[in-house]
């Protein structure tokens, strides 16, 4: 069966990308969400295997997102998103629980090996 996936980002077009990338290699991707909050809720009816969450959005960042679907579900598998130049989120994200981060702008290869790798 299919990793079912979950992307999180308030850029249409950086959700676009990540979901080609993954519906390409066999990943189904269940959902989107524009913010964490969004993400909260979708997480929830969903239960989607593995989230792709960037850290800087409206409503609600991707840190607390995390630490909240985390509250939820300590198993949640996450991986950030982030442009370059945000180490230290990237840092208090994994704090937080995340699994992997990749860097904005997407190289297929690396979100692929974040994905093989978080799902183990």
């Amino acid at each position: 069966m299919a990793t079912k996936v979950l992307i999180v980002d308030d850029a249409a077009f950086m959700r676009m990308m990540v979901k080609d990338i993954l519906s390409k290699n066999g990943y189904e991707i269940v959902g989107e969400a524009e913010n964490g909050a969004v993400a909260l809720t979708k997480y929830q009816e969903l239960k989607p295997d593995l989230v792709t969450m960037d850290i800087t959005m409206p409503e609600m960042d991707g840190i607390t997102a995390v630490k909240e679907i985390k509250k939820s579900d300590p198993n949640a598998k996450i991986i950030m998103c982030s442009a370059m130049g945000q180490q230290a989120m990237v840092i208090e994200a994994i704090q937080a629980g995340a699994r992997d981060f990749i860097v904005k702008p997407f190289q297929p290869e690396r979100v692929l090996e974040a994905v093989r790798k978080t799902m183990g």
